[in-house]
Order: structure tokens, then C-alpha cells, then sequence
């Protein structure tokens, strides 16, 4: 529930310049501002669920360091729950990555570099690798150092790639729990990334300090320009999925030339590869993430590289193009490339490569995983192609261009308030506790991805508002891109009055 006040109608909205607007013009925003003080709804609260649902794509803050550092204790403690897996030995974090978390007011994206694999390529290799991924997708940086051992030769290391990558960095001398530690933490003044903020991430000690640090450095928004805005540029695609799926032979089919290595020695990291291709007269930005190093004996070490890598691609990307080996079956892993994508609020587009080897009985079982297994983003346009044959590939551009068309696409709050009391009138919320909640009305905030804010006169169940998004597809063709809603709810009259 929303801790609202109770507006008495004699609150204007002269200060609502100084809130973000999100998505809404300043005669559109008085507007629905009007309509929020007749539904009796809290006008602070109204512009904070404007605000919060318009802020587009969050700055991402990445913590790295060597093994037992404390980081994922750390990243505990800046998204205030235990959700990062924390455990006295390397090698415990392994699928989820990334974390939101909130500080003083600002909201902001954490990536937890956890998941060691000390025999990869060595320690100190694995250390640079995963500083690397996540440098890469980072606005900022926090550099966790174990004060009680003081600077490693690792440390040094990840130090040069930090001074490299020419981000900010705010360091973190962690494990100090009392005054008489913090003579440790000034020592690590001689890495040379200025003053060490002495921090006990188990108990919490110097943790705000550190964060308001961090805000000093951290962008309010992301460092990335879209193509799509500003002084614009190429649309950036990301071409992300399993390794051996074929990501650098259809990087290489549509650019009609032999661009990137396909078939690289294991073993070795690299960048992703950043490809400037033209098709059907428009430049596109193709970033490809081929060369995972993948061994049966170092899987899940190569695993979390691979979503490290993966999440570095999609969070520069506007549309994430999906590849999906279409003659095995969707694994476990396809999934949570596809669950990234969506999280991160990319366009999406499906690419089942290898189409041309299926048989009859292939192709029919492969219908049914896809039903079953990708049914969340059944909105999600599809191709089958081959990148080996070049096979479909005409198909894959305007599907990326359907999927972008979706990703910008904005409802005036008019129209969607004409559609949501439609909607409420012929499909009414199910009551619940002998009342029945309504939406009452909403706006759209924001976009890329389109995001909704509806308020309600109740709690909204989580199966009307998937009802409610099916519906804004199929009313508003949002096709190719995820949608938030978040839903306020009307606080009773009176209820925060002691």
C-alpha cells in the first residue's frame, strides 16, 4: 500500500515544473494533475508515481574486487535485503547479476561481480575478466578492498583496468569494524584512486558515507545516448544468446562479409564487437557477443562470464535480437537471456537459427517449447532463419524496426483514460472481501519501454493486471517490447491522520 495523504483541494500544483514530468507535456500534466484532486488522491504522490515511472533507463553502478572482499555482502546491504548469495568461499554467485537499489531519493542499477572461478584462467585472469564485463556496462564503479590484508598484487591489477576504463570509482575499504581499523583503510591511499571510505558491509558501519559518495559520482541518468534521440547515431542491436548459437555467423551474413572470427580459439576473452552494417538503406550499430570460452569442466565458470558479457551488450542496446538454436531444445540458460532482456526494458526480437536443418517432427515439438517455455514474451516478433544459407535474413530488419516501432510508442493520457474506463466497464476487477477495486485512471510515464502508472481505488491483483497489459497490446500494438505498470492506490480518507 501507498502511505498517502488525503488532499483537502486547496493544494495547487504550482510546483509541479520542478517534478519530472515523465513522458507528459505541461498542459497534459495540469490536466491529469486536475483529475488526480477530484479522485481525491495525494498530489506529492501523484508526481512521485509520475517521476519514478519516467526516469528511463537508471544509472548502473558495478562493485568489483578480488574473491572475498565482501561484495555481495556489500551489494546486500545497498539494496537492503539479503538477496545477493553470500558465502565464506569464491564461486557462490552465479545467475543474477544485477540489482536496484535506492539511496537519499536516487534509484539506481547495482551489478554484483560475484560468481569466481578461481581455475578459468587463473585468478588474477577471472578478477580481470569480470571487472572488465562489468566496467564495461557501468557508469561508476565501487572497488571493495579487504582493509585487514591490505593491496594485492589483484588489486594492482584491477586498479589498471579501472585507471584504463576512465570511469568513476569510489573505494571501498571494506572489513574495517571499529576505529582501530581505519588506520588499515588509510593505507590503501597508495592505489591511487583518492580517499578509501572505511566500511563494515556486515554491520553496516560507513556504508551511508560510501553512498553519498557514490551519488557524487554516479550520473542521474545513463551515459548512453540512444540513436533514437538527442543528436542521434545508429540504432544499437544487440545480438546475444548461448554461445554456439550462431551469433557470429548471422553477424557476418548480414554484413555480407566475414566480419568477426566465428569460430574462436577457447579460451580466449574478448570485447564485444561493435559493427557498423547497412540494410535496406539504414545503418544499424550490431554488437555481437561471440567468444565465450566454453569447456565441459569450466561451464559454470564460463556461464556467468557469458551473463556478465550478456548483460554489458543488452544494457548498451535498444533491441536485443535473441538467438535460439531452433534444433535443440530451449534450455534453461535461453531463458534467462530472454528474462534479461526484459528486465533490462530492451525491444526484443526472437531469431531461430539453424531453421533450415529441422524436419517436420523438429519443427512441430519446437512449436510447443516455445509456447511453453518463451510464453512471457509471446508479443516478442519471431523469425526463422539460418545465418549458414542467409535464409529469412531479409525478415530480421523490419522486425527490429516493428519491435523499436513498439518500444517508442506513446498513448495520450485522453486516449488511454477513454480505453481504461471502457475496459473497467466491460471487465470489471473481481471482488474481493465483499469490495471491488476499480482503476480510476491512469497516464503513461515513460517509454523505451512504455511504462504505465494506474491508479486505483483498491489493491489490484496481479492477474487483472496482466489482463490489463494483454489488452494494452492488443488495443495500442505494443508488439516487441516489455511494459511496466505500477499501480497507486487511493489511501482511505483520513488514514494518516493520527
Amino acid at each position: 500500500m501507498n502511505d498517502q495523504t488525503q488532499p483537502d483541494g486547496s493544494d495547487a500544483y504550482e510546483g509541479a515544473p520542478e517534478h519530472d514530468h515523465g513522458a507528459l507535456g505541461d498542459a497534459e500534466y495540469a490536466e491529469f494533475m486536475e483529475l488526480a484532486v477530484e479522485e481525491g488522491f495525494d498530489l506529492e504522490d501523484v508526481e512521485g508515481a509520475i517521476e519514478e515511472a519516467g526516469h528511463g533507463p537508471l544509472p548502473v553502478l558495478a562493485v568489483v574486487g578480488r574473491p572475498n572482499v565482501g561484495k555481495s555482502t556489500l551489494v546486500n546491504r545497498i539494496i537492503g535485503r539479503r538477496e545477493a548469495v553470500v558465502e565464506d568461499k569464491p564461486g557462490v554467485t552465479r545467475d543474477r547479476v544485477t540489482y536496484e537499489a535506492e539511496w537519499a531519493g536516487r534509484r539506481f542499477k547495482v551489478v554484483d561481480t560475484g560468481g569466481w572461478e578461481q581455475d578459468v584462467l587463473g585468478i588474477d585472469a577471472s578478477v580481470a575478466a569480470q571487472a572488465e564485463y562489468a566496467i564495461e556496462a557501468a557508469d561508476a564503479v565501487v572497488f571493495v578492498v579487504d582493509a585487514k590484508v591490505g593491496a594485492t598484487d589483484t588489486d594492482e591489477a584491477v586498479v589498471r583496468l579501472l585507471r584504463k576504463a576512465g570511469k568513476p570509482v569510489v573505494l571501498c575499504a571494506n572489513k574495517v569494524d571499529g576505529p582501530s581499523g581505519e588506520a588499515d583503510a588509510a593505507y590503501l591511499w597508495s592505489l591511487g584512486l583518492g580517499e578509501p571510505y572505511p566500511v563494515s558491509a556486515l554491520h553496516g558501519r560507513g556504508t551511508g558515507d560510501m553512498l553519498d559518495q557514490v551519488l557524487e559520482v554516479l550520473p542521474e541518468a545513463p551515459r548512453e545516448t540512444f540513436g533514437g534521440s538527442g543528436i542521434g547515431g545508429p540504432r544499437r542491436i544487440a545480438l546475444i544468446g548461448r554461445p554456439n548459437v550462431g551469433k557470429s555467423s548471422l553477424l557476418n551474413k548480414v554484413a555480407g562479409e566475414e566480419r568477426v572470427v566465428v569460430n574462436e580459439l577457447a579460451g580466449t576473452t574478448r570485447d564485444p564487437v561493435d559493427e557498423l552494417i547497412e540494410l535496406g538503406g539504414v545503418t544499424w550499430k550490431f554488437v555481437d557477443t561471440a567468444g565465450i570460452r566454453k569447456r565441459v569442466h569450466l561451464q559454470q565458470g564460463a556461464d556467468y562470464y557469458a551473463s556478465l558479457r550478456t548483460a554489458a551488450a543488452v544494457e548498451k542496446a535498444e533491441v536485443a535480437v535473441i538467438l535460439i538454436d531452433a534444433s535443440e531444445s530451449i534450455s534453461v540458460q535461453d531463458q534467462r537471456i530472454v528474462t534479461m532482456a526484459v528486465e533490462a526494458g530492451r525491444a526484443i526480437v526472437l531469431a531461430f537459427n539453424k531453421w533450415d536443418t529441422l524436419d517436420e517432427e523438429r519443427r512441430y515439438y519446437l512449436e510447443r517449447e516455445i509456447e511453453t517455455e518463451l510464453g512471457q514474451v509471446a508479443w516478442a516478433p519471431r523469425v526463422n532463419v539460418s545465418a549458414r544459407t542467409g535464409r529469412h535474413m531479409e525478415k530480421l530488419v523490419p522486425a527490429i524496426e516493428t519491435a523499436l516501432a513498439g518500444w517508442e510508442t506513446r498513448v495520450p493520457t485522453g486516449r488511454l483514460n477513454a480505453f481504461l474506463g471502457e475496459l473497467v466497464a466491460a471487465h470489471p476487477h473481481p471482488v474481493r472481501g465483499g469490495k471491488q477495486p476499480r482503476i480510476l485512471f491512469g497516464t503513461q510515464a515513460g517509454t523505451k519501454p512504455p511504462r504505465f502508472v494506474l491508479f486505483a481505488s483498491g489493491f489490484i491483483e496481479a492477474g487483472y493486471r496482466r489482463f490489463i497489459e494483454r489488452r494494452l497490446r492488443e488495443e495500442f500494438s505494443f508488439e516487441g517490447t516489455p511494459i511496466h505498470i505500477s499501480v497507486r492506490v487511493r489511501e482511505k480518507r483520513g488514514a494518516k491522520r493520527k
